[in-house]
C-alpha cells in the first residue's frame, strides 16, 4: 500500500514535467512586447514584474502571463493593483508609469487585467510610428482575440479609441474611474458579444450612440457620472438580455422612450439626476423583473401611471424631486411590495394614507410636501421601517406614544415641520437588538418644548447614534452630561433652543465628535478644555450664549465669530483678556 501511494504522485509529477518539455516557448514578438511594457515601469514597490526577466520564458515564469500551450503566444495578461490573497483578504498592489503601445502587439491577448493600479497612467508616448488618441493606444484594436478589457481605478485620459469596435471577441469592458473624455464611438455597437460595459465615473460628453442596439448580448451597462447629453436613443429598446442599466448623473434630457418598456429581461432602472422630461411611460408595465426603478431628480411631470402596480417584482420606487404635482399618494401603490418608497417633493399634499400602515416598507421618504395634519397613531403599526423621512411638511402634533414601536428605525428626519410636545418618546423607543438603534435624528426647526431626557446617553436606541440634531426648538433646562456616554456620536447640532447651565465637562468623553454647534442659547460657565480639544473636532460654535472666562488654548483653529457674542468671553481668537 505505501508503495502504491507514492507511485501516484511521482507518476503526475514526470508526465507535468514532459508537458512542460513539450509546451512551446514565449513567442519571441510577445517577449519583447512585454519586456517593452516593463521598462516603462518607473516603480514596482511590490514586485508585480519581478519576475519576468529576458533570460527565462515568459510563459512558465512569468507571474499574470498565461500562454497558449500550443503557438506560445501570450493570451492573458493580468496584474491588478486589487485582488484576494490566499488568506481571502484583499490585497492592495502598485506600480507606477506609463502604458507601453508595445502591448498592441499582443495580437493573441484574450485577457488584459491591469485594473486599480492607481499610479498607472498616461500619457502614452509615440513610438514606431502608431499613432495614439489620448491614453489609450490605437493600437488596442490589434488585439483580435482580446476578450476582457479591464482599465478601471486609474488616470487614464483622452477618448475611447474609435477602433475598439474592431475586438468582436470582447465580452467585457471596464474603464470606469479614470478621466476619459470625448464620446462614446459609435463603433461600439459592433461589440455583439459583449456582456459587460462600465464606462461610468469618466468625463464622457455627446450623445448615446444610436449603435448601441448592436449590443444584443449586454447584461450590464453603467454610463453613470459622465457628461452625457441630449435624447436617449429608441434603439436602447432593442437590448434583449440587459437587466441593469445605469445612466444616472448625466444630462440626458428629453422623453423616456416608450421602446424601454420592450426590455423586460431588466431587473434595475438608474436614471436619477439628469433633464429628462414628460411622462413615465404606460409601457413600463412590461417590465415584469424590474426591482429598482429609479428616476428621481429629474423633470418628469404628470401621473404616475397605474400600470406599474402590476410591477410586483418592484421593490425601490423613486421619484423624488419631480414636478409630478401628485397632490395625493397614488392608492395603486398599496397593492405594491415596495421596501423602498420616495416621493420627495412631488406635490403631495393633505393627510397621510392610513393603508401605508398594511405595507411592509422599510424605507419612506415624502420630504418637501405639503403634508399635513397630525402624526397618526398608526404610523406605530409601520414597524418595518428603518429610514422616515418627513421633513420639510406641515405636520402640528405630537409625536404618538405608539412611536415607540418602530423597533427597526435607525435613521429619523422630521425637521421643519410644526410638531410639538416632548421629544423624548422617540428617545425611548423600543429595539430589536442589535437592530433599531439610531444611526441619525434630526428634529430642527419645529416647536418641542421640555428639557432634553437627562438619560439620553443611557438609551439602549441611542448607543450607535452618529447624528443627532435638535437645533431651532423652544427646549429647555440644560445639556445632560450622558450625552458624553454617546461613544459614536459625531454631530451635536443644539443650536438656538433656549438651553442654560453649563457645557458638560463630561461631552469631552464623547471622543468621536467631529462637530458641535450649541449657538444661540442661554449657556453659562467656561468652556471646558475637554471639549474644545476633542481630538476630531473640526467644527465648535458657542456664539450667542453667556459664556465666561479664558477660551482654553486649542488645536484646532477657530475663528472668532465661533466665539462672538459672550461678553464674558476672551483671549484667543477673541481680544486677550484684561488681568488688571
Amino acid at each position: 500500500m505505501d508503495i502504491t501511494i507514492l507511485k501516484k504522485p511521482l507518476y503526475l509529477t514526470i508526465l507535468l514535467s514532459l508537458s512542460f518539455l513539450f509546451t512551446n516557448a514565449c513567442h519571441a514578438v510577445d517577449k519583447e512586447a512585454l519586456l517593452q511594457f516593463k521598462q516603462n515601469i518607473i516603480s514596482d514597490p511590490s514586485k508585480l514584474l519581478q519576475s519576468w526577466s529576458s533570460s527565462t520564458d515568459c510563459c512558465h515564469s512569468w507571474q499574470g502571463v498565461v500562454c497558449d500551450t500550443t503557438s506560445g503566444r501570450v493570451t492573458n495578461l493580468t496584474r491588478p493593483g486589487l485582488f484576494i490573497g490566499n488568506d481571502e483578504f484583499f490585497v492592495d498592489t502598485s506600480m507606477a508609469g506609463t502604458l507601453s503601445p508595445y502591448l498592441g502587439n499582443l495580437s493573441f491577448l484574450k485577457v488584459l487585467d491591469l485594473s486599480n493600479l492607481k499610479y498607472l497612467k498616461g500619457p502614452i508616448p509615440l513610438a514606431l510610428g502608431n499613432q495614439f488618441s489620448g491614453s489609450i493606444p490605437t493600437s488596442i484594436q490589434n488585439l483580435s482575440s482580446l476578450t476582457k478589457l479591464d482599465f478601471h481605478g486609474n488616470h487614464f485620459s483622452g477618448s475611447i479609441p474609435y477602433g475598439i469596435g474592431k475586438l468582436k471577441s470582447l465580452k467585457y469592458i471596464d474603464l470606469s474611474e479614470n478621466s476619459i473624455s470625448g464620446m462614446i464611438p459609435e463603433s461600439i455597437g459592433g461589440l455583439s458579444e459583449l456582456v459587460l460595459l462600465y464606462l461610468n465615473q469618466n468625463r464622457i460628453t455627446g450623445m448615446i450612440p444610436y449603435s448601441i442596439s448592436g449590443l444584443i448580448s449586454l447584461y450590464y451597462c453603467r454610463l453613470s457620472e459622465n457628461k452625457l447629453k441630449g435624447n436617449l436613443p429608441d434603439s436602447i429598446g432593442k437590448l434583449p438580455n440587459i437587466q441593469r442599466l445605469i445612466l444616472e448623473n448625466n444630462r440626458l434630457s428629453g422623453k423616456l422612450p416608450s421602446s424601454i418598456g420592450k426590455l423586460t429581461t431588466l431587473t434595475d432602472i438608474f436614471f436619477s439626476n439628469n433633464h429628462f422630461t414628460g411622462q413615465i411611460p404606460s409601457s413600463f408595465e412590461n417590465l415584469v423583473h424590474l426591482q429598482t426603478l429609479d428616476l428621481s431628480r429629474n423633470k418628469l411631470s404628470g401621473k404616475i401611471p397605474p400600470q406599474l402596480s402590476k410591477l410586483q417584482n418592484l421593490q425601490s420606487l423613486d421619484l423624488s424631486f419631480n414636478p409630478l404635482g401628485l397632490v395625493y399618494i397614488p392608492k395603486f401603490i398599496s397593492k405594491m411590495k415596495l421596501f423602498r418608497l420616495k416621493l420627495a417633493k412631488t406635490g403631495i399634499e393633505g393627510h397621510l394614507p392610513k393603508w401605508l400602515a398594511s405595507t411592509s416598507i422599510s424605507i419612506l421618504d415624502f420630504s418637501n410636501n405639503g403634508l399635513n395634519g397630525k402624526l397618526p397613531n398608526w404610523i406605530g403599526n409601520m414597524t418595518n421601517l428603518s429610514f422616515l423621512n418627513l421633513s420639510s411638511n406641515g405636520f402640528h402634533s405630537s409625536i404618538p406614544i405608539e412611536f415607540k414601536n418602530l423597533s427597526l428605525l435607525m435613521d429619523l428626519d422630521l425637521h421643519s415641520n410644526m410638531l410639538i410636545g416632548h421629544i423624548n418618546v422617540i428617545f425611548s423607543k423600543e429595539l430589536q437588538n442589535p437592530l433599531g438603534q439610531f444611526n441619525s435624528i434630526d428634529l430642527s426647526n419645529n416647536m418641542f418644548s421640555g428639557p432634553i431626557d437627562k438619560n439620553i446617553g443611557e438609551r439602549p436606541s441611542m448607543a450607535s447614534i452618529k447624528s443627532l440634531v435638535l437645533s431651532n426648538n423652544p427646549l429647555s433646562g440644560g445639556i445632560p452630561e450622558s450625552i458624553g456616554q454617546l461613544s459614536e456620536l459625531e454631530i451635536l447640532k443644539l443650536m438656538g433652543n433656549g438651553l442654560s447651565g453649563k457645557i458638560p465637562m463630561k461631552l469631552g468623553n464623547a471622543e468621536k465628535l467631529s462637530t458641535i454647534i450649541l449657538s444661540r442659547n442661554k449657556l453659562r460657565g467656561t468652556i471646558p478644555k475637554q471639549v474644545i480639544n476633542l481630538i476630531n473636532l473640526k467644527e465648535f460654535n458657542v456664539s450667542g450664549n453667556l459664556l465666561s472666562g479664558m477660551i482654553p488654548s486649542h488645536n484646532t483653529t477657530f475663528s472668532a465669530s465661533s466665539f462672538l457674542d459672550n461678553h464674558g468671553l476672551c483671549g484667543p481668537p477673541l481680544p486677550p483678556c484684561n488681568h488688571s
